[in-house]
C-alpha cells in the first residue's frame, strides 16, 4: 500500500473520512464516494475535486470500481439512536446497514469500519455478528469539546481510546462571543451532542442555556477545519455536520494503518 490506499466510503456525507485520512498521514490512491445528498457532494466536492463519485448506494451492484483496501461509512442511524423513534431495522434507512455489509462481503477489502450511534444490546449484536466483530465506544469528548458516544465497528488492529485532550467549549467559541459573555460555567464545559437539528440550543439540569452555535464553532465541535463548509447555506452546514464524524476520532482510528 506504498502507493497509498484504495478507499471506499459509503454514505459519504461531506467526506469526514477523506479529512481523517489526510490528518492521520494516511496516502490515497483513490477515494471513492456513495452519497446522495446534494449539499454534502457540493462541500466534498469543493474541498476534494478528485473524489470519484458513485451515487446512491442501493446501485452498488453497477459500480465499476478497483478493488477497495479500506470500506467504510455511517450508515443511517436514525433507526437505532435512543432519541429516535425506536424502529431499528424495521425502518427503511436503518436497514441500510446491511447494504453496507453486503458491499463489505463481496468486495473483501483488508479493512472495514463502521460508525453509528449507542443501541440496544440486541441491535448491537445484529451488527456485530453481521460483521464478525465487536465495536469500540469512543466518546468524541476525549478529542473535542463535544459529548457525543458513538459504536465504532473495525478489523483495523490496536484501536484503542485516544487521549483526553481537555478540550472545553473556550476552546472552540468565536472570540467575540468569549469576550462579549465572560461565563466560565459554560465555556469550562463540554457541548451536548451535535444533532442536525440542535446547534447549541438547551436548557441542561443545571440551569445553563446554551446560546446557538455558530456553523464555524459546530466545525470545530466535530474538528472539521475551519469553514470546510462554508459552500452552501448555514442551514445545510448545520445539518451535514450534525449527521457527519467526529474527524479526529477518526483519524486516530486510521492511524492503526500505519
Amino acid at each position: 500500500m506504498k502507493k497509498g490506499l484504495v478507499v471506499l466510503s459509503l454514505f459519504d456525507g461531506m467526506s469526514c473520512g477523506r479529512i481523517a485520512l489526510d490528518r492521520a498521514g494516511i496516502k490515497v490512491k483513490k477515494y471513492y464516494a456513495s452519497e446522495i445528498d446534494k449539499y454534502a457532494q457540493i462541500v466534498s466536492a469543493a474541498n476534494y475535486p478528485d473524489i470519484i463519485r458513485l451515487g446512491d448506494i442501493t446501485k452498488w451492484k453497477e459500480w465499476k470500481i478497483e478493488k477497495p483496501d479500506l470500506i467504510i461509512g455511517g450508515s443511517p442511524c436514525q433507526g437505532f439512536s435512543f432519541a429516535g423513534k425506536g424502529l431499528n431495522f424495521n425502518d427503511p434507512r436503518s436497514k441500510l446497514f446491511f447494504t453496507f455489509a453486503d458491499i463489505v462481503k463481496h468486495y473483501k477489502p483488508k479493512y472495514f469500519l463502521l460508525e453509528n450511534v449507542k443501541m440496544t444490546k440486541e441491535h448491537q449484536k445484529v451488527i456485530s455478528d453481521c460483521l464478525g466483530v465487536e465495536p469500540i465506544e469512543i466518546n468524541s469528548a476525549l478529542v473535542s469539546a463535544q459529548n457525543r458516544k458513538r459504536l465504532y465497528w473495525t478489523n483495523i488492529p490496536g484501536v484503542t481510546q485516544p487521549k483526553d485532550k481537555g478540550i472545553v467549549l473556550k476552546d472552540i467559541i468565536k472570540e467575540e462571543f468569549y469576550k462579549k459573555r465572560p461565563a466560565p460555567r459554560i465555556y469550562d464545559k463540554k457541548a451536548p451532542t451535535l444533532r442536525k437539528d440542535r446547534y447549541g440550543l438547551e436548557k441542561t439540569t443545571d440551569g445553563i442555556t446554551w446560546r446557538k452555535l455558530t456553523p464555524l464553532e459546530c466545525e470545530r465541535l466535530q474538528t472539521v477545519p475551519d469553514n470546510f463548509t462554508a459552500h452552501v447555506s448555514n442551514t445545510q452546514r448545520y445539518k451535514m455536520l450534525g449527521n457527519g464524524w467526529t474527524v479526529d476520532v477518526i483519524a486516530h482510528i486510521f492511524r492503526r494503518l500505519k
